[in-house]
């Protein structure tokens, strides 16, 4: 069954997830890092409102938990028009497409989340939406079937997708304006982790902010998730203030560790050490060694730990890095995958 979209309207919320959407910035002056980014919106943004027209179409690109969805709805904040949001999954037959774009207020923000797990045969369905603003629509069968042409009003669409090159090129074309969002700094990582604190009522220090910053992997989504995980620690073993000690205290319960790492991180780079030698093995050998899907630890885990250069991809499968086995304070054999 389709998931309904859900539609806000600029400044308001919805009783769906309020706390978690409370946290997320409002206006793209109160977004914290992405700053070319963010300033190359800003541009465009100002540019499509002066001229009263709707903003270019708008491709997001970049790992989970960075901002995509939040640039979305900044971009309708800031616009004063409608944001409505779905999925790709979501979107199993053109007549889906077909009810939520007749159904769109002029200038509205249209967000599909997901954009790359959108039926192939469906992308055909937005090539004129995103073009001419117009929807063909076949009526009847057979020799009797004919096409009717549905005009739409003027509308921004924004995609937001983990795996850019999953997207067709006819369709990636078609975004006027495309940015890819990178790991956050752990300098902004404690802005954030700061803000939130001040909107969710917490004690929190510098100390504390820094130590949280420094274990979410680059991610805003992380930090603002550890940071609830620290305050209940604080309140319950603490004294209600997020500071160093406290943080490090949670985080050591939580399997945390200095990386960011968890323990299924851990079980991962353990089993490439120590069950294959330090590799290469396969994905789906990986895989079962663990206990995990093998696209989650490629989509998931794996990126992570290729980025702070515990581990590898060659030919012939995954390899930890001696950094890998210094992390986990194992010796390392002289095969191990040297760190590049």
């Amino acid at each position: 069954m389709t998931e309904p979209p859900r539609i806000h309207t600029p400044g308001a919320l919805d009783g769906e997830d309020d706390l978690d959407r409370s946290l997320r910035p409002r206006t793209l002056d109160e977004f914290v890092g992405q700053d070319g980014i963010r300033d190359q919106l800003t541009v465009s943004v100002q540019a499509a409102a002066g001229r009263g027209e709707s903003l270019d179409h708008v491709l997001l690109s970049g790992p989970p938990g960075l901002g995509k969805t939040s640039l979305a709805q900044i971009v309708a904040e800031e616009m004063g028009v409608r944001f409505v949001q779905t999925a790709g999954p979501a979107l199993e037959r053109k007549g889906d497409i077909a009810a939520l774009l007749t159904a769109l207020e002029p200038n509205s923000v249209f967000f599909v989340d997901e954009i790359h797990r959108l039926n192939r045969a469906l992308e055909e369905t937005f090539y004129p939406a995103m073009e001419d603003r117009t929807l063909p629509i076949t009526i009847g069968q057979g020799a009797g079937a004919k096409v009717v042409t549905l005009d739409l009003p003027p509308f921004t669409l924004i995609g937001a997708t983990t795996r850019a090159g999953l997207l067709t090129t006819p369709l990636r074309d078609r975004f006027g304006i495309q940015h890819r969002l990178e790991s956050y700094s752990a300098e902004d990582l404690a802005r954030i982790v700061r803000r939130s604190a001040g909107i969710l009522g917490i004690q929190l220090d510098d100390g504390g902010a820094w130590a949280i910053a420094a274990r979410s992997r680059g991610t805003p989504r992380v930090a603002n998730r550890l940071l609830k995980r620290v305050r209940d620690w604080a309140e319950v073993r603490g004294s209600g203030v997020v500071d160093e000690a406290a943080a490090d205290a949670a985080l050591t319960l939580l399997e945390v560790d200095d990386l960011g790492l968890d323990r299924l991180d851990r079980e991962i780079l353990s089993a490439v050490c120590a069950k294959f030698g330090g590799g290469p093995v396969g994905l789906s050998t990986l895989a079962i060694a663990v206990g995990e899907e093998a696209d989650t630890i490629e989509d998931v885990y794996e990126p992570y730990l290729l980025q702070c250069g515990l581990l590898q991809r060659t030919p012939r499968g995954r390899a930890a890095t001696a950094r890998a086995y210094e992390h986990l304070g194992l010796d390392a054999p002289r095969a191990a995958a040297p760190l590049f």
